[in-house]
């Protein structure tokens, strides 16, 4: 998906957030070849040079995927932008309204270019690029795929596995809005596919019912050993969590449908991250 030769511009890159984690991206190794803020062309951002538009930056550089830092009223058109210029598309952004996130969304669809997020942290081949604001000292290179609705427990599981000797094919933070691009039922099937990655490690959340769907995809065409863990287990009933994914009705979304659905598929559940190294283990990966 991403590697060291993978070709990246950043939008937003002049503001605060988007200029520190340039210099992050790039000292750990990503290819970043150009940043895009309308009206700051001709600067640079940690010796990365800024255009006025994608479309400049396209016809400056071979590109391969944007990320974006753009605040929320023009994320959309600075997603839509790279999109339409025949780049993959990370949104980092966070608040933005659905309506753009539908959009968005199906834009990367109509004209077939990956969509990650919004709402996200973004994505990391260890050793090789990363794609986001992950902190990148916990990762370590080797063939376990995680894919996770959380930001920060994503971290904590992949500090677990580490320290357990488990290294990373990739990790994706895929966001927790109730509308994000590629979700479970996109990266399971590619890391089943995927000749890097021995096993699967699937980080879910209380809210919709997209685990149960996977669960049941993963139980019909999955070969690759698969782990689950899923955020919101003690919450009370009717808890509505920080993502705004998280949202339960009755039964439908709740950790105990959701944990039931994986069993039902032979996919074992964690009660707590410390526990996934451990089920990797009985898993022989």
């Amino acid at each position: 998906m991403i590697d060291e030769e993978t070709k990246v511009v950043v939008q937003g890159i002049t503001g605060e957030q988007g200029s520190f984690h340039t210099e992050a991206m790039r000292e750990y190794g990503t290819n970043i070849v150009a940043g895009v803020t309308p009206g700051k062309g001709g600067q640079h951002v940690a010796g990365v040079p800024v255009y006025d538009s994608i479309e400049d930056a396209v016809e400056a550089h071979e590109l391969d995927w944007s990320i974006g830092f753009v605040p929320p009223r023009f994320a959309k058109d600075a997603a839509m932008t790279a999109i339409e210029a025949g780049l993959h598309t990370c949104v980092i952004t966070e608040h933005i309204p659905v309506h753009d996130a539908v959009d968005i969304v199906q834009a990367g669809k109509a004209h077939d270019q990956h969509v990650i997020g919004p709402n996200c942290p973004g994505m990391i081949a260890p050793g090789q690029a990363k794609l986001g604001i992950m902190p990148g000292e916990i990762f370590t290179a080797g063939s376990v795929g995680v894919v996770s609705r959380s930001g920060t427990l994503t971290y904590e599981i992949v500090d677990q596995l580490t320290q357990h000797g488990y290294g990373q094919s990739l990790a994706v933070g895929m966001g927790g809005d109730p509308v994000v691009g590629r979700d479970f039922l996109d990266w399971v099937p590619w890391f089943d596919t995927d000749p890097g990655t021995d096993a699967i490690v699937v980080i879910g959340e209380i809210g919709g019912d997209l685990e149960e769907r996977t669960a049941r995809l993963i139980e019909e065409s999955v070969d690759t050993p698969v782990i689950a863990y899923i955020t919101g287990r003690t919450a009370p009933e009717g808890k509505q969590m920080g993502h705004a994914g998280a949202i339960v009705h009755g039964d439908a979304g709740s950790a105990s449908s959701k944990v039931q659905a994986f069993e039902e598929a032979d996919v074992p559940v964690a009660s707590l991250p410390s526990e996934i190294p451990e089920l990797l283990d009985t898993r022989s990966v």
